[in-house]
Order: structure tokens, then sequence, then C-alpha cells
């Protein structure tokens, strides 16, 4: 009865020892076949791919004959590493009691994943884009689980006014990408966006609540071109056109911005256009201008997309005109070319500037340079000044001799009120009163 007693113990020895080594069997490979990870500063388990669970073998760093661990440790097919660093990366080899090899194995440390960082962006008013980077460095093989779903909007009135919808997958543009993309959206909806970094230690999840219209941002307006205005010199037109990205629609517009500065100035002029072309008229006669244009939506949602890049115009610089009026004339007589207040060329036709012909061996024009400049940026020329000045000097003189006349016309027919005889002024009659015909003798 012993004898059979001791041979059901020792099956169920070794069942149990079969459970066991069947659990304690290698974990497969989360990224290429023969690689563990690990999380830096824990305890690491390796295991011998190549031999069945719980044979002894003995381990060994590939490159080294030092045994790290025998046959002999009962723990059989497995290498315990207690709070592994970095110096424990490397490959390690496990060899059978007959010395053959049992296999290798690759060790590498990480982290377990964080929380990643995600921004959402609207480049028109259908379709959004969700962008993520890792909000910590693993280390490790990582990939990302983008995902999306329309979000329940209560009513005015505290009910529902319709149920969850979704989730649907958020496609990644192109596949493997830190950006995914959502077709065909609805303008006044909010939307949950889901993104789990997943790598070999676990996985970590971030939800983003979005709105369309909060996220709006338009693409830079295209196609930005900067002309001179031929016979105005302070004058030049910029125009530009949509986004390729925005639908043109007549519900949905873009309004615009557009800055101006002369070369070597670093302050900006700004203007708000109308549609998609501004004439600037306070430019810097003879200097070279740079100009650039943002877009938003013409109802505020959202925010003001990036600037254009950057196009440069110089103003017309042709033979200059008569806009003056005759009494600066007498000041400053008109120039052959040079800066001009805003002029209206007179016979209220624009200058053209006569075609030349262009020559083969003339040199290029050199680059504007970009450098700032410290002096101050002064729109005014000196001669306008001068003759403003000369005028109102003018007109002072003017105004102080009729002030002077008019004063003294004002003492001369005063009335005096002493008593006493009154003194006859001058527009008293020469003649006696007495002496005249028909004159009564009193």
């Amino acid at each position: 009865m012993s004898s059979s007693c001791t041979g059901l113990s020792r099956v169920l020895v070794a069942v149990a020892t079969a459970l066991v080594s069947a659990a304690s069997s290698c974990p497969q490979a989360w990224g290429p076949p023969g690689v563990q990870y690990g999380q830096s500063g824990r305890s690491m388990t390796l295991c011998c791919p190549g031999v069945t669970a719980g044979v002894p073998v003995s381990w060994f760093r590939d490159g080294e004959t030092r045994l790290l661990q025998g046959p002999d440790s009962g723990l059989g097919h497995e290498l315990v590493l207690a709070l592994a660093d970095s110096t424990d990366e490397g490959t390690y080899i496990c060899r059978t009691l007959d010395g053959a090899l049992g296999g290798m194995v690759t060790l590498q440390l990480g982290y377990p994943p964080a929380r990643p960082v995600v921004s959402c962006r609207a480049a028109d008013y259908e379709n959004f884009s969700c962008t993520w980077s890792p909000s910590q460095v693993s280390g490790l093989p990582t990939r990302y689980l983008t995902s999306y779903r329309k979000k329940t909007v209560p009513g005015a009135d505290g009910q529902r006014v319709s149920p969850s919808t979704g989730p649907w997958p958020c496609p990644q543009d192109p596949p493997g990408a830190t950006r995914c993309v959502v077709h065909g959206a609805e303008f006044w909806s909010q939307y949950r966006i889901n993104v789990t970094e997943v790598n070999p230690l676990g996985a970590s999840t971030r939800l983003l609540d979005v709105s369309l219209q909060s996220i709006l941002r338009p693409d830079p307006p295209q196609g930005l071109r900067v002309e001179s205005v031929p016979g105005y010199p302070r004058r030049l037109r910029a125009s530009w056109m949509y986004p390729a990205s925005w639908p043109r629609q007549p519900h949905f517009l873009l309004k615009f911005r557009l800055q101006y500065r002369p070369v070597q100035h670093p302050a900006w002029s700004m203007v708000e256009p109308a549609g998609l072309e501004e004439v600037i008229t306070d430019a810097v006669a003879g200097l070279p201008h740079a100009v650039r244009v943002s877009a938003r939506d013409f109802l505020d949602a959202g925010t003001w997309s990036a600037w254009s890049p950057e196009a440069w115009g110089t103003p017309s610089t042709g033979p200059g005109l008569c806009p003056y009026p005759a009494w600066i004339i007498l000041v400053r007589s008109c120039l052959p070319s040079g800066p001009l207040p805003k002029e209206i060329p007179a016979g209220g036709k624009p200058y053209t500037q006569p075609k030349e012909n262009p020559q083969m061996d003339s040199p290029a024009p050199p680059r504007p340079s970009l450098l700032p400049d410290p002096r101050p940026l002064d729109h005014r020329d000196p001669l306008e000044q001068m003759a403003v000045l000369a005028s109102l000097g003018i007109f002072s003189c003017l105004g102080l001799a009729a002030g002077a006349l008019a004063l003294g016309l004002w003492l001369r027919l005063k009335p005096d009120g002493k008593d006493g005889p009154q003194k006859p002024g001058f527009l008293a009659p020469m003649i006696p009163v007495d002496k005249l015909p028909g004159a009564p003798n009193l």
C-alpha cells in the first residue's frame, strides 16, 4: 500500500512539475525573434529558447567564457538578472549539459509607455488631423492605436440630442506615422480622440475632446504676388489666392490680414484687406518691400493661419509727375524722380512706363540686404517738409497782417466814453453844418 502511495506521489509531483514548466515557458517575442525586453531597474528573467522547459543549461555572455549561471542552479533553462541596468544589455548564450548550443537571447531594456502628447488641427471645415509624440522616450519598439468617436452633445433643455456613435479607427497617414486623419467630420459636432501608445512593457492611453470650429486653422494663402503701380512711386499692389486645401463655398469664406515692411527695417505695418487684393499706398519710394499674408475663417472660428512665404516688390521709379498744388510748387519744384505723397496724376490717367529692351549682358541687380537698419524709419520727404513749413509761415504772416488791420480799424472807430467835447473822427465832415445849403439857423 505504501509503495502504491509512493508511486502515486511521484506521479503527482511529475504532473505538478510539468504544469510549472509549462507556465514558465519562454515568453513570445514582441518584436524580432530572439529578443527579450525588460524594464531598467527591475529584475529580469531570460529563458533559453532552444531547449525544453526545465532542462538545466549553462549561461554565458556572448564573446565571454566566464560562466554566469551553471546547470546546478536549480533554475533549469532560466537566467535571473537582479535589478537589471544598461550594463546587462546584450546577447546571452545558453548551452546544454553536453555543451551543445541551446539558443541565443538578446536583452533590451527600456521603460513602460507614458500617455502621449496629442494635438489636433483642421485645415478646412470638413476634415481634421491629429498628431502625437511620446511624453517620454521608452527606448523600446512602440506602436500607436488610434480611434475616434462622436461625442454625445446635451441639448438646450439638458436632454441628449443624439446617442454616442463609434468608435471608428483613425487611419494613420501614411501607416506607422504619428498622424491620423478624420474625413467627413461635422463642423458643429464634438469628437473624442483616443491615442494609445503600446510597447512590450504595456500600454498607455490619451483621450482628447475636440470640436472642429475650435481647432480650425487654415493653411497659408498661396500665390502671393507683389507688383509696382506704374506712375505711383509710393504704391504696391499685392494679390493672392485661397489655399488649395480650403473648399470655396459661399457660406464658408476666409478673411485676410497683410503685413509689409521696407527692406532693412524689422517693424511690420498691417492692414486687413476686403478681398484677394490690396494696394499699399504708403510704401517708401525706391526701397524693396517684403509682403506676407495670413488667413482665418471670416466668422473668427479657430485661429489665424501661419504667414505665407514672403514676396518682394519695389515701387515704380519712372519719371515723376507734378501732383503738388501751386502753393507748394512755389517752394518745391517737381523732380525727375523721388518719393511723392499719395498722388493722382494730372488728367486722372496713370502714367505708363515705357518698356525697355532687356540687355543680355546687363548684370542682375544686387539682392537687397536683409540686415536690420538701426536708423528710425521716416516716410517723410525733406523738401516736402520745407514746403509745408514755408506755407505755414506765409499763412501765419497773412493772418498777423489781417489781425493788425482789424485792430487798427476797431481802435479808430471806437467811441470815447469820457465827458467833454467829442473829437471828430476821421470820418467827420470837413464842412460845418451851418454852411450847408438849406440848414436852419439855430
